[in-house]
């Protein structure tokens, strides 16, 4: 189970620096909300499906992820890793230009 637990921190600690810029403007409760639940969720796995379905898991939830990202920013013409234009990429998700 810690395994899985670490492998999911991680996963999420480095793709929070890499892809971060994506959610400049999102409030601090709702990414830390997101989080508490993907490590639960990867706790309750671990405990009732086993390791091999938990891993499933920690590595195929990311890539999915990583997946509709690449695909979502090629079709609005955003970078996907500089999420620029901004403009564009602020009117696409709502936020306000400030």
């Amino acid at each position: 189970m810690f395994l899985e637990l670490f492998l999911t921190a991680a996963i999420m600690g480095v793709g929070n620096i890499i892809f971060g810029v994506f959610e400049e403007k999102t409030s601090a409760w709702r990414r830390v909300l997101k989080y508490i639940l993907v490590i639960l969720i990867t706790f309750i796995l671990s405990r009732s499906v086993g390791r091999f379905w938990t891993l499933v898991w920690v590595f195929g939830a990311p890539l999915m992820g990583l997946a509709f990202h690449f695909w979502w920013c090629k079709k609005h013409g955003i970078g996907i890793f500089s999420a620029e234009p901004k403009e564009k990429y602020y009117k696409l998700r709502g936020w306000d230009k400030t």
